[in-house]
């Protein structure tokens, strides 16, 4: 098994899962070819670099950051995320890292969310903060901005999983929301801080938003997009997916109705949620 200090200067270099991590018995671009889906070439770019940084300090460089990395055999790291798919073998935090370890409910939509959803997420979120529950998603525009801005309007506590390392944001206007997340929040991802926005960072977060949840709220969805690949990992991880039904002339409802057609919890408000959910909640009250 790699060293902490062998996995933060690989993890600097590539996000690589907590199984590949264990099958690792050494760096070397032999072993990064066979554990990891690259060619031999960036396989030797990846040992060639990382032979550069190997010894640098990670934990002072993190600290004087305000970061906190989390490896996966460190108590602070969540077990349900953990036993989910392709499970991260380090996080990024900037925040309270205590909320790794309470209730947690998944709200996300399309970034075209508009009125429907803002209307939508004040019947939902209420009753969930008054149950202690922890709000998680994806600091994307839309439906996720929403989830995040009404969750600390009404005083509860929030988590954003971010696409990319925290030296950048996206999208830009969430900036200001991002900073205060990161001071009273919870600010996640697990990408190293330089690592810019990339298309497939997306799909790998929606994973940890699904992976830290106990179940999934969906307000507004078209028929293709990253909400309907969240719902497919939490129903894959036999999680409840609670969906909002929509106008059926709405493209931003087809998705949504789709999911309810295929068997998904239809919810106008958010005590569905702890009825539904009652012996979860109940035990996470003891």
């Amino acid at each position: 098994m790699l060293t902490q200090q062998q996995l933060l200067a690989l993890h600097y270099l590539f996000p690589i899962s907590a199984k590949v991590v264990t099958q690792l018995t050494e760096i070397s671009p032999t072993s990064l070819r066979k554990s990891l889906p690259i060619s031999a070439k960036k396989a030797q770019q990846i040992f060639h670099n990382y032979e550069k940084i190997q010894h640098y300090d990670f934990l002072s460089y993190y600290a004087q950051q305000h970061i906190t990395p989390i490896m996966y055999i460190d108590n602070a790291y969540p077990t349900m995320l953990l036993n989910s798919y392709d499970a991260p073998s380090l996080l990024y935090a900037k925040g309270n890292i205590n909320l790794l370890q309470q209730m947690a409910i998944a709200i996300i939509g399309s970034r075209k969310a508009g009125l429907y959803t803002k209307v939508v997420l004040e019947a939902i979120i209420p009753p969930l903060i008054k149950a202690n529950t922890v709000i998680v998603s994806g600091l994307a525009k839309g439906a996720d901005t929403y989830a995040h801005e009404h969750t600390i309007a009404c005083g509860g506590q929030t988590i954003a999983v971010l696409g990319h390392g925290f030296y950048h944001m996206y999208p830009r206007e969430n900036e200001l929301l991002a900073e205060k997340i990161a001071t009273e929040h919870l600010l996640l991802t697990e990408f190293a801080p330089h690592m810019p926005p990339a298309r497939h960072h997306f799909p790998m977060r929606n994973r940890i938003i699904s992976g830290l949840s106990q179940a999934l709220v969906v307000t507004e969805a078209a028929m293709r997009s990253g909400t309907l690949i969240t719902t497919e990992f939490a129903l894959e991880e036999g999680k409840d997916v609670f969906v909002v039904p929509g106008p059926i002339h709405s493209p931003l409802s087809q998705g949504t109705n789709y999911l309810l057609q295929e068997g998904a919890i239809p919810i106008i408000n958010g005590n569905q949620i702890i009825d539904a959910m009652q012996l979860i909640f109940l035990n996470h009250g003891k």
